[in-house]
């Protein structure tokens, strides 16, 4: 049967996917950069910028290298350990857990403006689920969709910028002057440190592109990370400069415009309609976001389940060649921990910050072990020393940046959430790397405990064993006078339900001038075959019938010889009971 190929990734279909996670930062960075940073926030998303032109190269020349989904995962497998590369699928793993909730839950808030009377929970987990079901009918499937979310955002913002131009046209930019001097608490650096450290939230998703290269078309991959630094170079600075032009600083630093600052930027330049306009963007591209996460994360567990990391269960595909198990898994986690934060996804945000910039310092440390151990290993382009070298800098900083700063009141640090569900995740993948090492010790811990066990419970069975057939064994002695087949059956019953023998000894003593009857043999052969239980002896002995006999023939045999009557007792039996060594009934 001809299998089915799956399509490739065309550049437009291959950046939405990604783009819609980073493009959707436009949302919340420059908002983000203003409450740290103020007026040198625009200042803080241009740096950002130039880091994320480094990492176009350090992407590039390390994807080029070894063309394998994966991204960070992938890069420290081929140049350190599956032990170091697991680390970087751990923090990679959180970190689309983390941006698949928070996208969701913001998508739906957004969306809650619009309609006040729905249900936050029950509607995310709607739209989760939604996008892994559009996730198992195919990539191909989701790209369209992603490329629908990715234009229609760009179009919004095209919209909302010429309004804001030409309000600005209309009423000057005397505000974006009157902020530049605005005096600040901190200092200018203190300010523009703590500024970049949050709008270096605003590339997450530039890592998403190298997690499913596999399904991209051959030469789409550094045009994907081109486009992702166009957009966040472009935007992200942009918007932060019209915030800066339209409201005074304290009141773009007030939590309601931190929330929802494009829909207020909207509703001011534009009225209601643009306002609306901006939340269903806000809605569709934080639901794009959703899909890069459910898209990346598919890519990656697929590597390392052909690593044999992960059970080999979630390779199975459905006919569209989904790894079904993988979504339904990423799915049900996502809910879980949107159930467990019920509702208040703030406080991932720890999680989402320190994974994310973890994984994108790992990258290029896997980067400059590239060039170190798989030189000779061709490549498209390559990044210099220096631009990685700084590249790592700058992110540790941003990553520190993140770890310093003071928690929102009532919300813990952003290290402690993250290690929260760090921990939990990287002791089962590091169960999962030693499954086999773990599984002999539990092995030789059962053997420690239950091997004497195991062998009190054979030598007893032996011993019982023993018992039951040296029981059985016994031999019962009967003697007969004759040929009557039915009371020689009422003895062979008569062993069956009472006694515990196998084993019979028929014994005829003929006296002097007598003979076998005719038919005994034949009827204890008779006998033997209709009881095939057990085992029938004849024996003839010369000799008188006698309790003599009997002592004789107990003491030979070394076994007792109990007389059984068959029939009532009667005077015509000349021996007296004693005498016989004591006499079994059959009436």
């Amino acid at each position: 049967m001809k299998q089915s190929v799956s399509k490739k990734l065309n550049e437009l279909e291959s950046t939405a996917i990604c783009g819609n996670d980073i493009s959707s930062s436009v949302l919340y960075v420059s908002a983000l950069a203003i409450a740290f940073a103020g007026q040198y926030a625009w200042i803080t998303l241009l740096i950002v910028s130039v880091v994320l032109f480094l990492f176009r190269k350090i992407y590039g020349e390390v994807v080029g290298a070894i063309p394998l989904n994966g991204g960070t995962y992938n890069a420290l497998l081929n140049t350190t350990s599956k032990l170091m590369a697991s680390f970087a699928a751990t923090l990679t793993i959180l970190s689309y857990m983390a941006t698949a909730v928070i996208s969701a839950n913001e998508a739906i808030h957004y969306l809650h403006h619009l309609i006040p009377s729905m249900p936050i929970i029950i509607t995310t987990i709607g739209l989760l689920l939604f996008f892994a079901l559009l996730t198992i009918g195919g990539i191909t499937e989701s790209a369209k969709v992603a490329v629908g979310i990715f234009l229609f955002h760009l179009l919004s913002l095209l919209v909302l910028a010429f309004f804001i131009l030409f309000y600005l046209s209309q009423n000057g930019i005397d505000i974006l002057f009157n902020n530049w001097n605005h005096q600040s608490e901190n200092s200018i650096w203190y300010a523009i440190f703590f500024g970049f450290a949050a709008s270096m939230l605003g590339v997450s998703g530039f890592e998403s592109s190298a997690n499913f290269v596999e399904e991209q078309q051959k030469g789409v991959f550094p045009k994907t990370l081109k486009n992702m630094w166009v957009i966040v170079s472009i935007i992200n600075p942009l918007m932060a400069v019209f915030a800066l032009s339209l409201f005074a600083i304290p009141v773009l630093q007030s939590s309601d415009y931190q929330n929802t600052l494009l829909v207020q930027m909207g509703d001011f330049v534009g009225g209601e309609w643009v306002a609306a306009i901006i939340a269903i963007d806000a809605f569709l591209v934080l639901s794009g976001a959703v899909l890069t996460s459910f898209v990346g994360v598919t890519g990656l567990l697929e590597r390392m389940t052909l690593d044999r990391i992960m059970p080999q269960f979630f390779l199975k595909k459905n006919k569209r060649g989904s790894s079904y198990r993988i979504i339904i898994l990423f799915f049900i986690l996502a809910v879980s921990v949107l159930l467990i934060t019920n509702g208040n996804v703030a406080l991932l945000a720890g999680v989402y910050t320190i994974s994310f910039l973890s994984v994108m310092a790992l990258f290029a440390i896997g980067n400059i072990l590239l060039k170190i151990r798989r030189n000779q290993l061709p490549r498209p382009e390559k990044a210099t020393w220096a631009s990685v070298l700084l590249a790592i800098v700058a992110v540790l900083c941003a990553l520190i940046g993140n770890i310093l700063m003071e928690p929102k009141d009532g919300l813990p640090s952003n290290t402690s959430v993250f290690l929260n569900y760090f921990i939990p995740t990287i002791i089962f993948i590091i169960i999962m790397l030693n499954r086999t090492v773990l599984l002999k010790l539990v092995l030789q811990i059962i053997y420690a405990i239950f091997n004497p066990l195991r062998r009190l419970v054979s030598s007893t069975d032996k011993k019982i064993t023993q018992t039951i057939n040296k029981i059985n064994d016994q031999e019962f002695v009967f003697f007969t006078k004759g040929d009557n087949i039915a009371t020689l059956n009422k003895v062979m019953l008569y062993i069956i339900k009472n006694e515990h023998t196998k084993k019979i000894r028929i014994v005829l003593a003929l006296d002097k001038g007598d003979t076998i009857p005719e038919n005994l043999p034949n009827e204890i052969t008779f006998l033997d075959r209709e009881y095939p239980k057990i085992k029938v002896n004849f024996q003839v002995i010369q000799g008188k019938f006698s309790p003599e006999l009997i002592k004789e023939l107990s003491k030979k045999w070394r076994i007792p010889i109990n007389f059984m009557f068959i029939g009532a007792p009667s005077d015509k039996f000349p021996y007296k009971v004693e005498e016989l060594g004591g006499v079994r009934l059959i009436v």
